[in-house]
């Protein structure tokens, strides 16, 4: 397993000390690591509203809050999950921590602009979070017009908060590209390159491309608002359903700005477990662009009851029901590498299963919705919310515990506790499908999302639903217990405790400030078990 952490002295923490020096740091594993940090802290905010409605809508009528609140408590909960966390999360501090030492590299690219990106990230998070103190925002976190032009609200600060996170996808975007394309370790050629490189690559495509539209639209609402504009209110001359087109052409390759790092993950973890090269990784890499590609062309399936026309619809749903095919090849590339791999139930195999099934029932019901017939029934119902919280909060959620748990004793050079681990893994697996499965049945049966109010007939799995929360919250709790308590008495856990193959296992744990003693040299792909022993063809 090699040397433990102790024995290593000198690496990325203990460099250098004092609050300064990780403000100013220009590492990426420690840039990484603030905006893990600051992600959950907004994790924790955006989750306690999410607990708070749930207990609202335990039973029908106003229990604890009025409508208005609910509606401001719906609009910050859906804006601080979207913006600040589940976008940033994977790609942003996993993708900081992990993807120079994939490539073999000391840095990305532009370490100054890696520092920056931070704090423009924090800035505008703290700008739109700043309005939980003054004039709460209830427009919805999709700011949809005209009521978002008109609110007396404080949505103008929320709004340029979200354009100015725009810059740091941006910049972020456009500095993974340039990391991956000059900073390879030698022999790291493309068809070598690990599954989390190639989907931090396209997710980095996706962030550069599509974020400028998004940046474009919330600075013309904020025009809108304050200078009389009129763009996108009808009582100017404006057109709402043009807001609805400009957000969806970002909104929608977004969800692959979630779903792609979190794909990524699940491929470097289901063939370190299996102990089994993963089975087609061209068609997984070719996959990952496919569906970066089809993500610029679905936006209009958000639009089916807009009002835009047959043939529009008909292209759209079309076109949406093509994205299942790149999908469809990564989850059967995924079983089979498991089919009769040598499988070690580690707490992240058990978190990538879990987003097997998870992200399987999401992309299914998808289908559903793609069909315009059965969306005209099941548009604005709980059947959404369920969907998207199946693909991107269960998705994207799960494949981070599992990239955390993972790389946990890479970046800390301990181990946590593995039976704790397992037991919060049950419980947010459990109480993820117990909170949002019966949401499909009832908004199969017509439950309009967004209300805080429901029919007596809904109660029951109303109930079912605010339970699960519930217990989907003491997973998450016992998580993050279990991860700082491991911080501080957690076991050494070597250089390698997973026998894992990529380039960032080949270095202590902790990394070094500059990641490897000697620069490495690639000579063999990284997926390559050879029975038992692990086999890296790598010259230091």
């Amino acid at each position: 397993m090699g040397q433990t952490a102790e024995k290593h002295g000198d690496n990325y923490i203990n460099h250098s000390a004092g609050i300064k020096s990780w403000l100013l740091t220009l590492d990426h594993k420690r840039i990484g690591l603030m905006y893990f940090c600051t992600t959950m802290v907004f994790f924790l905010v955006g989750g306690i509203f999410a607990l708070m409605m749930r207990m609202e809508l335990f039973s029908p009528g106003m229990q604890y809050m009025t409508q208005d609140t609910f509606n401001k408590f719906f609009t910050y909960h859906g804006a601080i999950m979207v913006f600040m966390v589940i976008i940033p999360l994977i790609p942003a501090a996993l993708g900081n921590l992990v993807l120079p030492m994939q490539l073999g590299a000391k840095d990305v690219a532009f370490p100054r602009w890696n520092l920056v990106s931070y704090y423009i990230y924090l800035g505008g998070a703290l700008l739109a979070a700043s309005t939980l103190f003054i004039k709460q925002v209830d427009t919805g976190w999709t700011f949809y017009t005209p009521y978002s032009i008109r609110s007396s609200t404080s949505a103008t600060y929320v709004l340029l908060g979200a354009f100015t996170m725009g810059f740091s996808s941006i910049l972020t975007g456009l500095n993974f590209i340039v990391t991956i394309h000059k900073l390879r370790a030698p022999g790291l050629t493309w068809d070598r390159l690990p599954l989390f490189l190639w989907a931090l690559y396209a997710t980095s495509v996706i962030q550069v491309l599509a974020t400028p539209v998004l940046a474009i639209t919330l600075l013309l609402l904020t025009l809108e608002r304050t200078l009389g504009i009129g763009i996108f209110d009808p009582k100017l001359g404006g057109d709402p359903v043009l807001f609805q087109h400009f957000f969806w052409f970002y909104s929608h390759p977004a969800v692959y700005i979630m779903i792609l790092p979190a794909m990524g993950v699940i491929s470097e973890i289901i063939p370190a477990f299996s102990r089994k090269p993963i089975f087609g990784y061209k068609a997984i890499a070719a996959a990952t662009f496919g569906i970066a590609l089809v993500s610029f062309v679905v936006w209009g399936h958000h639009l089916f009851v807009s009002g835009q026309s047959e043939l529009a619809n008909f292209v759209f749903s079309l076109l949406t029901m093509f994205v299942a095919i790149p999908t469809g090849v990564k989850v059967f590339s995924w079983l089979g590498t498991l089919y009769k791999g040598s499988l070690r139930f580690d707490v992240p195999l058990l978190y990538a299963f879990g987003f097997l099934f998870v992200f399987t029932i999401g992309g299914l019901t998808g289908v559903f919705l793609a069909v315009v017939s059965v969306d005209v029934h099941l548009t604005d119902t709980y059947f959404v919310i369920a969907h998207f919280h199946y693909v991107m909060v269960g998705g994207t959620i799960l494949a981070f515990l599992a990239g955390l748990h993972y790389w946990f004793p890479k970046f800390t050079g301990k181990m946590y506790h593995d039976g704790l681990a397992k037991v919060a893994c049950w419980f947010v697996m459990i109480g993820f499908n117990v909170t949002f499965f019966p949401q499909f049945i009832v908004g199969a049966l017509g439950m309009p999302r967004r209300y805080a109010d429901y029919l007596p007939q809904f109660t029951e799995y109303n109930r079912l639903s605010t339970i699960g929360s519930w217990i989907l919250g003491a997973g998450l709790f016992m998580v993050f217990i279990n991860i700082a308590r491991s911080l501080k008495s957690g076991k050494p856990a070597g250089d390698n405790p997973w026998g894992a193959l990529t380039l960032e296992w080949q270095t202590p744990s902790p990394p070094p400030m500059e990641n490897f003693k000697h620069d490495p040299v690639v000579t063999d792909g990284p997926y390559e078990y050879r029975g038992e022993n692990v086999h890296w063809g790598m010259n230091a």
